[in-house]
């Protein structure tokens, strides 16, 4: 045991083993850990363990004598292991809400608590505040009302009455696919739903002017300079309205890597507080009594701070928002006190600050994105071989220049790398030419776009912004041209079938030990991360998938590269979750118009060569009532029966039945012919208050 102490203790001492980097590691993987296990007593074992462990290392603990790195360790990683758990164990406990227990259509009447316009998608989104049947208390529903529906009163504070068809938060469809059900839990949202009458105001809302109203001005201001696309991306980027940009370029915003430019975070908000820092710092200079008497990074550095909070609030201090906020916050605060502004240490306190106050927000694709690429541009800054490249030396600008160039570049390309898995794993989906669109997009959006929105909003006030607005769109539509150019390239889209957690989490662990370790043999992790990308790079399409009510039945057909679907449904959402799932780009087609398929009213059969093997399908595709005799003798002839309703026992195929009482045990699933393997919703599920158990 001492001599694997002091192989520990002598890595960590010559590793640059920083305390408060791994600290906010092992915070994180305390969440991490919750969500991954499945009840309390698996909860209260991870707990038990971690305070035994640190306890043990306490007895013993001599912070000056032998193994001082090492024991430090043992004491503080499992103490914030088990902070992490009972952090995000007690939110769910505080704020979670059940939700309603099945559809229903019923009249309700309640509180507006946010208003949401959404008029690229014909509607207005409404969250109240209201009683259900059944359920304790006042809870929070939100309802899409038809933007023709839409009338004066209908805004935050207003009392209002309507009927309503209101939906249980939906779980996932298909395993690895989107958890609405887990993210209203956090929310406090006890159903969704659509208006099904005219609302009545039942009393209008306060006069109000605060900054919800002027977000609200701003944006429909922000509209009517600008018209289509150019003008719903600048209001996003003044007032974090994103409800009027057209699918089809936010789709190609995703595609080319320059999505995160319409979501209000980092960027916006550093940027924004940088001009003002840089604005203030210059024209404080100016005031010669002052500048003899006061620090004025300081000064500047409040001005910075300032605007930042205010930019938040005003763009609806979204999580993302906050966390950007947060972060820069405590870039200002190191500039103002001397120290290095940006750290990996001024990171981890950030990420810490963040999951104390939204735990859940660790499992979510926009924390996971936007902490791995600032992880990924730290690390990269603070390696020798940057440094000495960067480092100042006699040279012409415009050699300097492309040095910078380069280093951008390479900068993109490390991120891109960095992304690719977390959005493989929550999208199936990434796009390759990411790295090279950003080289362009973010300096057009930091250093063109966002000075000439708020330079004709400052113009505006006299009535002259209209030449800065029309600057302003253009260069917006360049953007819009370069995200559809580098979109509609031949391998832009990189498709995969849904990545396993395993293979996720490997390459979060190889991340974090490739960027907080400085010892060599941290590039020993290069190891791992091929072996996980030689894993994504053999992943196996799925051959069937069904989704949780048996309705949408996809099967994947190797030779012409389709996905047959049982109905050709209208659903964009079904239908992207079923293509993203069998890793395919988009082309469905009807089972019925298969050649391997024969279809009636009542069912479809069809089969599937894997291997040496055929498997015989029978698909329930109608709801008429079916002779029981004529059934069993149809399931004694197939391998695997797929049904939206219960089925008989007398139906016993020679594999596998799933019928409603399955489905309500185990979700959505999708399954590998070639080896038997079965993945379901439920077996991530666990015992947490969202999943609910049949």
């Amino acid at each position: 045991m001492s001599s694997i102490l002091a192989v520990c203790e002598q890595f960590l001492a010559s590793a640059g083993f920083d305390r408060t980097p791994w600290l906010a590691a092992a915070f994180a993987a305390g969440i991490g850990a919750w969500f991954a296990l499945p009840g309390p007593w698996q909860w209260g074992a991870l707990i038990a363990a971690c305070l035994a462990l640190s306890l043990t290392t306490l007895s013993g603990f001599r912070p000056e004598g032998h193994f001082a790195y090492t024991r430090l360790a043992l004491l503080m990683v499992p103490l914030a292991i088990a902070a992490g758990y009972a952090t995000v164990w007690s939110k769910s406990a505080l704020v979670g809400q059940p939700a309603i227990e099945r559809p229903m259509v019923v009249w309700i009447e309640g509180r507006v608590l946010d208003r949401e316009d959404q008029p690229a998608q014909d509607r207005v989104r409404l969250t109240l505040a209201t009683r259900i049947l059944g359920l304790d208390g006042a809870v929070k529903v939100r309802v899409n009302l038809p933007l023709a529906k839409s009338q004066d009163g209908l805004d935050k504070g207003a009392e209002v009455r309507m009927r309503a068809r209101l939906m249980p938060p939906s779980p996932p469809m298909l395993p690895g696919g989107y958890d609405f059900a887990r993210t209203a839990w956090f929310s406090g949202l006890a159903a969704t739903g659509s208006v099904l009458s005219e609302v009545t105001v039942l009393s209008p809302p306060p006069e109000r002017r605060g900054l919800q109203s002027t977000q609200q001005s701003l944006s429909r201001h922000v509209r009517s300079q600008l018209d289509g696309s150019s003008g719903a991306i600048a209001a996003t980027l003044a007032s974090g309205d994103r409800g009027a940009i057209a699918e089809e370029d936010a789709q190609a915003m995703r595609d080319s890597g320059l999505a995160h430019l319409l979501s209000i975070s980092g960027l916006h908000v550093s940027a924004l507080i940088a001009v003002a820092f840089v604005v203030a710092l210059r024209l404080l200079a100016f005031w010669q009594w002052l500048a003899l008497r006061v620090r004025l990074p300081v000064m500047a550095a409040g001005f910075g701070a300032a605007t930042g909070v205010f930019y938040t609030l005003l763009t609806g201090a979204e999580v993302p928002t906050v966390r950007s906020c947060i972060g820069a916050l405590l870039v200002l605060a190191a500039l103002a006190l001397g120290r290095e502004a940006l750290s990996l240490r001024m990171l981890a306190l950030g990420a810490f600050l963040v999951l104390l106050l939204w735990p859940e927000s660790l499992v979510g694709p926009s924390f996971q994105m936007s902490f791995s690429a600032v992880i990924a541009i730290v690390a990269l800054s603070q390696s020798k071989l940057v440094r000495r490249w960067l480092a100042p030396r006699q040279e012409a600008w415009s050699m300097r220049a492309l040095r910078h160039l380069a280093m951008l570049l390479l900068t993109g390309v490390v991120i891109k790398l960095v992304l690719m898995p977390i959005a493989l794993y929550h999208f199936n989906r990434a796009g390759a030419y990411g790295a090279l669109a950003n080289v362009i997009a973010i300096p057009l959006t930091t250093l063109a776009i966002m000075p000439l929105i708020t330079l004709a909003l400052v113009l505006d006030l006299v009535g002259v912004g209209a030449p800065a607005w029309w600057l302003a769109g253009k260069a917006i539509s360049a953007m819009l041209s370069l995200a559809h150019f580098i979109a509609d390239q031949p391998g832009a889209v990189t498709q995969m079938p849904t990545m396993g957690l395993a293979a996720f989490l490997l390459f979060a662990a190889v991340g974090l030990w490739l960027a907080l370790w400085q010892h060599r043999l941290r590039f020993l992790g290069l190891i791992p991360a091929a072996m996980g990308a030689i894993q994504i790079a053999l992943l196996q399409l799925p051959d069937v998938l069904v989704s949780g009510d048996g309705r949408h039945v996809g099967i994947n057909d190797p030779v012409s590269g389709q996905l047959l679907v049982l109905r050709d449904t209208k659903s964009g959402f079904v239908r992207d979750n079923l293509t993203e799932s069998a890793g395919m780009s988009g082309a469905i087609k009807p089972l019925a118009q298969w050649q391997s398929a024969r279809c009636s009213r009542d069912f479809c059969v069809a089969s599937l060569e894997r291997g040496r093997h055929d498997w015989h399908l029978l698909i329930a595709r109608g709801r008429d009532r079916v002779s029981e005799r004529s059934l069993a003798a149809a399931c004694d002839r197939t391998d695997i029966v797929i049904a939206d309703r219960w089925l008989p026992s007398s139906c016993r195929p020679r594999w596998l039945k799933i019928d409603r009482a399955m489905l309500s045990r185990t979700g959505g699933m999708t399954i590998d012919l070639n080896d038997g393997t079965i993945r379901t919703v439920a077996q991530g599920q666990g015992k947490h208050g969202w999943w609910r158990e049949p």
